[in-house]
């Protein structure tokens, strides 16, 4: 079988993309270590590494 690996896939499938204007994604907001922890809920944590701050919901089972 011979594979041109330079060729794309055909994406036949997709939509237009002039009609995906309409769903724009808010920018990231970049908090501070104090404005996170002001910011998290009972249900949150806060999870700090040394490139970045993550606030993430715990999973409660009962």
């Amino acid at each position: 079988m011979g594979v041109n690996l330079v060729k794309g896939k055909q994406l036949t499938n997709m939509r237009k993309s002039g009609t995906d204007e309409a769903m724009k994604i808010a920018p990231k907001t970049d908090f501070s270590l104090e404005e996170c922890m002001e910011y998290i809920k009972a249900d949150e944590y806060l999870e700090v590494t040394p490139e970045s701050l993550r606030m993430r919901k715990i999973n409660f089972r009962p």
